[in-house]
């Protein structure tokens, strides 16, 4: 996949931001993520104010997002965690600790699952973490690498350790961007895909 989308890089971003990006993004478009979160920093430029702030005043800022009423309670008890376990709002200790460390301590907040784990601790830590999310998962069922009853936790554990050191980022972009234009969840077209020989439905397909 490297050599038909190259090795696409990010800049890393604040662990905090990372986080509510990834509770804004569950369930919606990226580009309705990106508005909501925009809409959100607008209405609250610190954290802080979205601490204090009414659920109700959550809600309206994301409305655009999708499924605003669930996911501006779910901010708020975010913060309310964060703030009781790091004593303020911001999270660079993460990048401080070990991935296994980073990763248990996010798995005490409420709500975050693996996924959005594992996009904080990759996106905004560098840390050999790796999203699957319903690209990354459906091209793994399609491939053979993973069960078609595999829960999204299992997921995560059975993918990580084959990937290679220092690739976890761009395949990751990579096989989201292969999900989006090639292996679609319907009609997908597998003559031209890249990796259509070690995909078991893709060589059904040929």
């Amino acid at each position: 996949m490297a050599s038909r989308y190259g090795r696409p890089r990010r800049r890393p971003g604040e662990p905090l931001d990372c986080l509510i990006e990834t509770v804004l993004s569950q369930n919606t478009s990226d580009l309705n993520s990106g508005r909501a979160f925009a809409a959100l920093k607008a209405a609250f430029p610190r954290w802080e104010d979205a601490a204090r702030a009414r659920p109700a005043a959550i809600e309206r800022a994301i409305r655009r997002g999708g499924l605003a009423r669930i996911k501006s309670r779910r901010i708020k008890r975010v913060l309310a965690a964060v703030q009781h376990r790091a004593g303020r709002l911001e999270l660079s200790v993460l990048r401080r600790l070990p991935p296994e460390q980073a990763e248990a301590w996010l798995q005490g907040l409420p709500g975050v699952g693996p996924k959005t784990r594992a996009c904080v601790l990759l996106f905004a830590c560098g840390h050999p973490a790796f999203p699957v999310d319903t690209h990354v998962a459906r091209i793994a069922r399609r491939a053979g690498l993973i069960g078609a009853k595999t829960s999204a936790e299992e997921a995560h554990a059975l993918l990580l350790p084959d990937v290679p050191e220092g690739r976890h980022l761009d395949l990751h972009l990579n096989l989201i961007r292969l999900g989006r234009e090639l292996c679609r969840p319907r009609a997908p077209r597998c003559p031209e895909c890249p990796i259509r020989r070690d995909c078991d439905h893709g060589r059904s397909a040929a």
